[in-house]
């Protein structure tokens, strides 16, 4: 595309707002028709032009499509037009409006479908506060051998796809039958993966036990911590690891609960003393990333071993 296309399709005020949107969310044509308060013949569109110059990309999701921005071409051919909308978005007053009824409209997708449900099978592209690669590749450095593995809150897979070749078994655990199906999806060519729909705080895996579990983003989903770090703690091995990665403690409730969490994080002494009191040993803890964008979420990894 030349610089003159670039101009022609951002010189439109609908398609800059429909950007600015997509920064942060993938949304639907309902979703953004009824954040701009535009009819949804118009948004569509718009987001055809917009699609057509490789600005957004599109997934379906049932009957839904949702849109999202192409960051390999917005925010990276074009990074210095697209800092200068987004530094002229944050005093334009419709833009200020915008933001202030997509919270409201994410608010009412929240209260029909949970946000996990909603991402099965594109997690490892769909932002979650402290949830990215940066933090779990971090958590992931502290093992060296991985034996039979328990992935608590193992979400559609992403992690089972990248370590099960060097584990003896892969178990996922999701509370989400939608989420693990999802995972069976992407990972039908393993052999050594297995899947369980149940409750972190009641796994009920009869006499298994486990070398390695991984409890990853997965506590920030949980009103009662303490129950299910002990639950891992039982279905661990004598001198198996146990390795946590969650939010360090917040105070932005109100950023947080549209992806379902139910608690703002811990702090490092917090979650120390909760594996210890599950009766686990060694523990090392420490925040290994915090996140480039406000409100700056970062993330804190355990390691504890099963004595």
């Amino acid at each position: 595309m030349n610089i003159a296309q670039v101009f022609k399709i951002l010189a439109d005020e609908t398609r800059l707002r429909l950007l600015l949107l997509l920064k942060e969310h993938e949304l639907t044509v309902a979703e953004l028709s009824a954040t701009l308060q535009l009819a949804q013949p118009r948004v569509s569109t718009h987001l055809a032009k917009l699609k057509e110059q490789r600005f957004v990309l599109a997934r379906k999701d049932g009957v839904s499509t949702y849109y999202r921005l192409n960051n390999s071409v917005i925010t990276e051919q074009y990074k210095t037009i697209w800092s200068t909308l987004i530094q002229a978005g944050e005093s334009d007053s419709l833009v200020i409006q915008d933001k202030k009824r997509l919270k409201l409209v994410l608010s009412e997708r929240a209260k029909n479908k949970n946000w996990v449900d909603s991402v099965a099978g594109d997690m490892e592209r769909q932002y979650s506060p402290g949830r990215s690669w940066e933090a779990t590749t971090r958590a992931l450095s502290y093992l060296l051998e991985l034996g039979d593995v328990l992935d608590i809150g193992s979400g559609d897979g992403v992690l089972a796809e990248l370590l099960h070749h060097k584990a003896t078994t892969y178990t996922c655990i999701d509370s989400s039958k939608l989420v693990i199906n999802a995972a069976k999806k992407r990972l039908k060519h393993a052999d050594n993966i297995f899947y369980k729909v149940t409750d972190m705080h009641s796994l009920a895996l009869a006499d298994s036990i486990f070398d390695t579990i991984f409890l990853l983003h997965a506590l920030t989903y949980s009103s009662q911590p303490d129950i299910a770090i002990h639950q891992a703690s039982k279905y661990l091995k004598p001198g198996g690891k146990l390795l946590i990665s969650t939010l360090n403690k917040h105070s932005h409730t109100d950023i947080v609960k549209d992806f379902g969490h139910v608690n703002n994080g811990f702090t490092p002494m917090e979650l120390k003393k909760l594996v210890k009191d599950a009766g686990l040993t060694n523990i090392k803890v420490r925040v290994t990333s915090k996140e480039s964008r406000k409100p700056h979420f970062a993330v804190i990894t355990l390691e504890a071993v099963k004595p």
